[in-house]
């Protein structure tokens, strides 16, 4: 049997992941330049959860078996049809979650970091790398243990995570008008 390409499926996640950083890393720009330090502070925390979230998001699609998703679709249960579709296409949707959210939100929030240090940096003695230090420091220690931690949550309840993203999809795609 002849494996199918995936060179589209590339591509489309390529593009996605260059348009999606320049669109995060616009918008840090911007707020981080007119906005104070706490809403700067508040938006590395965002990206960063947002990382977390869906590395756990990825790790359960992958980390899930089929068996639950058909009981629960045997019982007409909201967003078992939708969480299969996710398992059987686990690893595009894990791709999506791991790598293109994922990695652009962990190098979006690098790049919020750096915009903060060098932020707090005017004004004072460049030859101090100690503040900078300490914020990518923290950053990077931030995700991962919080990848860590989420990896563990995500393999001990992959089912719970994938259902309610499955409800999740079921809810915003009957509102956009597709199944």
């Amino acid at each position: 049997m002849k494996k199918k390409s995936n060179i589209g499926w590339i591509v489309k996640i390529v593009l996605i992941s260059v348009v999606a950083s320049m669109a995060f890393t616009l918008a840090s720009t911007e707020i981080i330049g007119r906005a104070g330090l706490a809403v700067a502070y508040a938006l590395l925390a965002v990206f960063i959860v947002i990382g977390l979230v869906f590395d756990m998001i990825g790790v359960a699609i992958t980390a899930a078996k089929e068996a639950p998703f058909h009981s629960m679709g045997s019982r007409r249960e909201r967003g078992a049809a939708e969480s299969l579709r996710l398992l059987r296409n686990a690893d595009k949707a894990a791709s999506f979650c791991n790598d293109v959210v994922g990695d652009v939100t962990g190098i979006v929030s690098g790049t919020t970091a750096a915009l903060i240090a060098a932020r707090l940096m005017e004004g004072v003695n460049t030859e101090n790398i100690l503040l900078p230090l300490l914020i990518s420091g923290c950053v990077t220690g931030l995700t991962i243990g919080g990848k860590a931690f989420g990896k563990a949550i995500a393999i001990s309840n992959s089912t719970a995570i994938v259902h309610t993203v499955g409800k999740l999809i079921g809810i915003v795609s009957k509102r956009g008008g597709k199944k």
